[in-house]
């Protein structure tokens, strides 16, 4: 401890000169206990700076920013700590010789930590030193022993204890020496990381006979109970006797397999599978399992067992065969190619027995199965068709193992049958479609117009439309444009695809106008012969049941819905006047109560009829007329 004193009052005299804010600490600290330590400090302030009521400092643990309140363990002012400090420390530095040394006294392991001081030199004049010692509480003493213990070497084993009490000073004892041979103390007095340690060392020969004895490091304090102990088991070794493991095993890839050795040592050595140049596993112990789960055909080969103490070694080999399937095959890069292009994929793949390869386009065989761990499929020419995903297939006994790429194949744009124009109620609509890769750009042009469409356009209701490599363009005409001489539309559209390959432009022909100007045809004709037929009944059954009866007068009552009203229209103001101005016709009989719109009405018109008795008449609005009797 004198020797530490002298340090401190040398570094004062150096530094008054010059001085900054700086601090001298310990790093590292250690102490028993239940015992005490003292933590050397020596502070420096600025020298322009005049001390304001005195020089006061604090000690806090764990921090040093007193922002985040870290738990004070000294402050000069008052007697205000944290309660796992209190009646503990004292300040045995005088702060006016800047010396800041801490005591804490009945320390326990909840003081294991870092310690900061702060000088408060008045007013604003307070700083808290960065630079802190860490204080390690020990509850056994360390002994210092060897990785490796060889058998019929000498052996040092060194026992140590902190001296950083002045109250206390520590002993160091052995225990259990009583069976080594010829052991030898020596003690030493050192300091270690800016502490002071007390060390004993024990020095023997060991012999395989000393293996897993118990040797102890016993630390106390004279005329106290302060005695800490540790025990150390002795690992003395020496070369094994013997290696065994397993018989050589075939596996299949997957499976799982484990690989046994035991050595006949003592003590246990360091034993180790080793695969080629590879350790795979060591341990420190009389016996070792190597586990090798999913196992693949690169796990086939000679494994060893090493058994090695550092004084002897002794080994033994195995061989591990792995049967397994393909290998998953290695294939061409996907690519991009131009139609009419060439093309040879390769498949190489391996396994036991040999696989064999096949190509499979898009789930279809093509080319030849091939037993060889190389296949190569040939493409003359590639067409469009030949786009696609190619999966190369290899199989044995075992299993089998796929790869695949993807041909992509570039074309100039080729357009599709139903490309036309139509006739709708609209107009005119024409559907442009073409395929090429990259998808084609369709546009429309209407010569007579002088216009090309491309994009949205209200008059024209352009459409786009893309779907894979097939594109798809519509416009609607709204206006039909001049008649031919068949009375049809003219129709004058040129629709236009490109991509980066090629450009196309064709004349749309209008494909179903025949059929549409047919359907007019068919149906005007058709609706004029079923009013005709329907006339021609109506007369038939009126005059029939005049000839047979002579009934009176009835109204008709017709079971053809097509028939749900009837006048005799000859003038058309006084009709108007009679049967409303809203120019309806008024209903007949029954068919009154059905509502307008649902209701279809065929006016008959008799231009110079003849009246017949009980058959026709004239109206009160000098209108003529002529009923139809129905039985």
């Amino acid at each position: 401890m004198w020797c530490l004193e002298l340090f401190l009052t040398l570094l004062l005299i150096v530094n008054d000169a010059s001085s900054q804010w700086n601090v001298w600490v310990p790093r590292d600290i250690s102490a028993m206990t239940n015992s005490c330590v003292v933590i050397p400090c020596t502070f420096m302030y600025p020298s322009g700076i005049r001390p304001y009521r005195g020089i006061h400092g604090i000690w806090y643990f764990g921090q040093p920013y007193p922002q985040l309140f870290p738990p004070v363990v000294f402050k000069s002012r008052t007697d205000v700590v944290h309660e796992s400090y209190k009646g503990r420390t004292k300040l045995l530095g005088d702060l006016h010789q800047r010396n800041c040394t801490l005591l804490i006294n009945n320390i326990g392991t909840e003081h294991s930590g870092r310690y900061y001081f702060r000088a408060d030199l008045g007013g604003a004049n307070m700083y808290t030193y960065p630079d802190f010692a860490e204080l390690k509480v020990l509850d056994q003493p360390n002994i210092d022993v060897p990785e490796e213990i060889v058998s019929d070497e000498s052996l040092e084993l060194t026992c140590y204890a902190p001296d950083n009490c002045p109250d206390l000073t520590p002993e160091i004892q052995w225990m259990y020496t009583d069976y080594l041979p010829d052991p030898e103390f020596s003690s030493d007095y050192l300091e270690e990381s800016n502490t002071a340690v007390l060390s004993n060392t024990l020095t023997f020969t060991p012999r395989p006979m000393h293996n897993g004895q118990l040797l102890g490091c016993r630390v106390y304090y004279p005329n106290t109970t302060l005695v800490y102990e540790r025990l150390i088991s002795l690992d003395i070794k020496y070369a094994p006797r013997s290696v065994w493991v397993n018989v050589s095993s075939e596996v299949m890839e997957g499976s799982s397999v484990m690989l046994h050795c035991e050595v006949d040592s003592n003590p246990a050595p360091k034993i180790s599978w080793v695969f080629g140049d590879q350790e795979l596993l060591w341990d420190m112990a009389s016996n070792i399992s190597l586990s090798l789960d999913d196992v693949t055909p690169a796990q086939e080969g000679i494994y060893t067992c090493v058994g090695n103490n550092g004084y002897g070694s002794m080994n033994t080999s195995l061989y591990l065969s792995v049967k397994y399937p393909p290998r998953e095959p290695l294939v061409n890069e996907s690519m991009t190619v131009l139609e009419g292009t060439s093309l040879a994929l390769h498949c190489s793949t391996q396994g036991s027995p040999a696989p064999t390869l096949t190509w499979l386009k898009d789930g279809e065989l093509v080319g030849t199965i091939t037993a060889d761990e190389l296949s190569v499929l040939e493409i003359m020419e590639i067409t469009p068709q030949g786009d696609g995903q190619y999966r190369c297939l290899a199989e044995n006994e075992h299993g089998r193992a796929s790869s695949s790429l993807n041909i992509t194949v570039e074309y100039a744009p080729v357009l599709l049958d139903e490309s036309k124009c139509t006739v709708v109620r609209e107009g005119v609509q024409c559907v442009c479609m073409a395929t090429g890769n990259p998808e084609p750009t369709i546009e429309f042009y209407l010569p007579d117009l002088n216009i090309t469409i491309n994009e949205t356009d209200s008059r024209f209701n352009f459409y786009t439309h893309t779907d894979g490599h097939t594109s798809t363009g519509m416009i609607k005409l709204r206006e039909k444009g001049e008649r031919l001489d068949n009375g049809g539309p003219a129709v004058n559209v040129h629709c236009s695809i490109y991509n980066i390959y090629g450009r196309e432009s064709i004349l749309l022909e209008l494909q179903q106008e025949k059929k549409y100007m047919m359907a007019v045809i068919v149906g005007t004709i058709g609706g004029v012969a079923v009013i005709a037929f329907i006339i021609a009944a109506v007369r038939y059954v009126g005059h029939n049941n005049k000839k047979e009866n002579g009934n009176p007068r009835q109204d008709v009552v017709l079971e053809n819905p097509a028939l749900y009203y009837s006048a005799v229209k000859k003038d058309k103001q006084n009709l108007r006047k009679k049967v409303g101005e809203d120019g309806d016709y008024q209903p007949v009989g029954s068919m009154a109560g059905l509502e307008r719109q649902e209701l279809n009405y065929a006016a008959l018109e008799f231009i110079g009829a003849r009246s017949r008795e009980g058959a026709s008449g004239r109206g009160d609005d000098g209108s003529n007329y002529t009923e139809i009797k129905a039985k």
